[in-house]
């Protein structure tokens, strides 16, 4: 083998060891690359085991293993199976470095000593006859939970109509509650003891196929809902997932964004989401519309390392291959197979967000588009929309979340405080300092009217935070 392939291969695996990162190689690279058991282990660290079609999950296999109370066998099955799915919809191959059941509550330990904040790891995998729960914790053997009453075709029929009322913003409470209830209780409930006893306080949401476009953050205990409890992320498999925390203080945000298409509706609060980003909330750089180009963002990047990019225009997580799916430049889509064109990973961006996204609910490839959007980036983590919410809940919200970025422990917790703000009605446009200072300027009438009251939670409900939480 080549010497220089050979040390660049040792520097992508001990490199993801120390800092808990993935690195996403495409099948031409892969081709003239090693097997993965001919790779040096970092030290503790666990090879992925080799992937095949036999890797995808076998769902009769998995039950049988909970049957036999094999927890981290069936947890091991999930991880695989996922990162199967994943790569087949993306057409490639991602190496990383791969944690066992044991490895991950260690990991979860640790991170909850270094960030302060304890974390849960839940898998939801709906099988034809029951859902299969399984919790893990911090310094705890996992648990799994079975819901009989929850099987595939009851529960994705209880999510339909979930999805369908929260996106309605004329619906009334008790339009979306019984359902955001009846989901709570299958997915939340069971695991609520183990959770209040260990004190968790964010949880990271590995889920199965017709559940990762939920608006997670809806579900209802009946008093409240899940966001009024917890912090929210989720993932496509831990084992996808940049695990090493990340301060945003001192980043630098490059904001970009169009008002006017070509081929969609225009969002007219565009240009005072970004100015009031980058002038009034955070430091940074805003491009708006002819300059809002894939060139000028690589451009900028090669400037500057800009912590956090900000895409305020139209995105659509579509059914069909990864290639259907896209983000709307200026005069250029850049589809779901491209976004490794962003270069996001050198410098690492530590958050990626995308305030104006569109998904096919429920639709699985769309969903696989959604729930990957950090592992494809290249970014550590991502905040998007599952349905395109109005300009003026966006731009309230997003104001929201940079104001809490500079202060909230980790990322999961500041869009879980822009949250609350809109559901308690602590923030509308006209309560919104930052777009009544500084140099962001007045929103256009239309959206001003939009504006008044924001907490249904068609305006909080869609935004997700994809990928590394902390």
């Amino acid at each position: 083998m080549n010497l220089l392939r050979l040390s660049l291969l040792i520097s992508l695996v001990v490199g993801a060891a120390s800092g808990g990162a993935i690195v996403s190689i495409d099948r031409a690279a892969i081709a003239q690359m090693p097997a993965p058991s001919a790779l040096p282990a970092a030290s503790g660290a666990t090879p992925a085991p080799a992937m095949s079609a036999a890797s995808r999950l076998d769902v009769n296999q998995l039950i049988q293993m909970l049957d036999q109370n094999d927890v981290s066998g069936a947890i091991r099955q999930v991880e695989l199976g996922w990162k199967y799915q994943f790569e087949q919809y993306y057409g490639g191959k991602f190496t990383l470095q791969y944690l066992e059941p044991e490895q991950i509550v260690r990991s979860l330990d640790r991170l909850h000593r270094s960030t302060g904040k304890k974390t849960a790891l839940i898998y939801a995998i709906p099988t034809p006859n029951h859902l299969e729960l399984i919790l893990v914790t911090p310094g705890t053997k996992p648990v799994h939970h079975r819901i009989a009453a929850a099987n595939r075709e009851e529960l994705l029929r209880v999510a339909k109509t979930f999805r369908t009322e929260v996106v309605n913003a004329a619906s009334q409470p008790n339009d979306y509650l019984p359902a955001a209830k009846q989901l709570h209780e299958w997915l939340i409930t069971p695991l609520e003891p183990a959770l209040k006893a260990q004190r968790v306080d964010t949880l990271i949401l590995c889920l199965g196929t017709g559940l990762r476009s939920l608006p997670m953050a809806a579900l209802h205990d009946g008093q409240q809902f899940l966001v009024e409890k917890y912090s929210l992320g989720l993932i496509p498999a831990f084992n996808l997932v940049d695990r090493h925390p990340a301060s945003l203080q001192g980043a630098k945000v490059l904001a970009m964004g169009a008002s006017e298409f070509q081929d969609h509706s225009p969002l007219p609060a565009v240009p005072v989401e970004l100015t009031a980003i980058t002038r009034t909330l955070w430091q940074g750089t805003s491009l708006l519309n002819q300059d809002f180009t894939v060139a000028n963002l690589k451009a900028q990047r090669a400037a500057t390392s800009y912590g956090i990019v900000h895409l305020a225009t139209h995105a659509e997580f579509l059914p069909g291959a990864a290639n259907q799916s896209y983000i709307q430049f200026w005069r250029q889509r850049l589809h779901l197979t491209q976004f490794r064109d962003l270069e996001l990973r050198i410098p690492i961006v530590q958050l990626l967000v995308l305030s104006a996204c569109q998904t096919a609910l429920g639709n699985p490839e769309a969903e696989l588009g959604f729930a990957g959007l950090a592992v494809q980036s290249g970014s550590r983590a991502a905040i998007a929309s599952l349905w395109s919410v109005s300009d003026a809940g966006t731009l309230v919200l997003m104001t929201e979340l940079y104001r809490h970025l500079k202060t909230a422990p980790i990322k999961a917790e500041a869009l879980r405080q822009a949250q609350l703000a809109l559901l308690k009605k602590q923030a509308n446009l006209n309560q919104n300092l930052a777009l009544r200072t500084g140099d962001a300027g007045s929103p256009p009438p239309d959206v001003t009217v939009a504006g008044a009251n924001l907490d249904h939670p068609y305006y909080w409900a869609a935004f997700t935070l994809i990928g590394n939480p902390w």
